[in-house]
């Protein structure tokens, strides 16, 4: 697991290293000895997996607040994907800004995603199938979401919207009494953090 910074303090691109033979290969997803090179202080409690049938189907943008904040890391394992995420952390130097990144199931990458971020994609392939590793367990009363289609965020999306559910359209729309979640983020940027993207 190889990991680069990202632009929005705290977010990483992993790079996995897959071994391969005339079998075929074998990629480790998750080593807790060399995450901890990141300060992971979480522990994976669901290991979840969404399949989405139709090219460009729109999921997100969804979070959980406090005290039920997640730590996402999500991959591709089947298709394609742009993902996004959205730094929703009170005192941020990097508030609402986002960050989109394709996510496939040949390019042996997966996003880690630290708590404080609203988290999408859409569908660049029929039949994508999703994986999330969480750190927290869903709670339905700190469940969050940001419209996808937000002009305050303006995120650009790859392809026409097809599929939307009718929860991620009705979000509401920021407005100025949204001020973001109250989680501790870094202050500064570390001299030896070196963007991604």
């Amino acid at each position: 697991m190889n990991f680069k910074p990202l632009s929005l303090p705290g977010s990483y691109m992993i790079e996995l290293t897959p071994r391969g033979d005339a079998r075929g290969r074998f990629t480790r997803l998750f080593c807790e000895k060399e995450i901890s090179q990141i300060e992971w202080t979480k522990h994976i409690v669901n290991v979840n997996a969404s399949v989405t049938q139709l090219k460009g189907t729109i999921r997100g943008m969804h979070f959980q607040k406090p005290p039920k904040a997640e730590v996402k890391i999500v991959r591709c394992v089947r298709g394609a994907v742009y993902d996004v995420i959205v730094d929703i952390r009170k005192d941020s130097p990097t508030f609402l800004q986002h960050i989109g990144v394709e996510l496939t199931d040949s390019n042996d990458r997966m996003l880690y995603i630290p708590e404080g971020f609203a988290h999408g994609f859409q569908t660049l392939t029929d039949d994508v199938e999703f994986m999330y590793f969480v750190t927290e367990f869903y709670s339905s009363e700190q469940e969050g979401g940001l419209r996808y289609n937000d002009p305050r965020l303006a995120i650009s999306w790859k392809l026409e919207p097809t599929e939307i559910s009718l929860r991620d359209r009705n979000h509401p729309l920021l407005d100025n009494d949204f001020t973001g979640l109250n989680i501790s983020v870094l202050s500064t940027i570390p001299d030896n953090y070196h963007f991604a993207i």
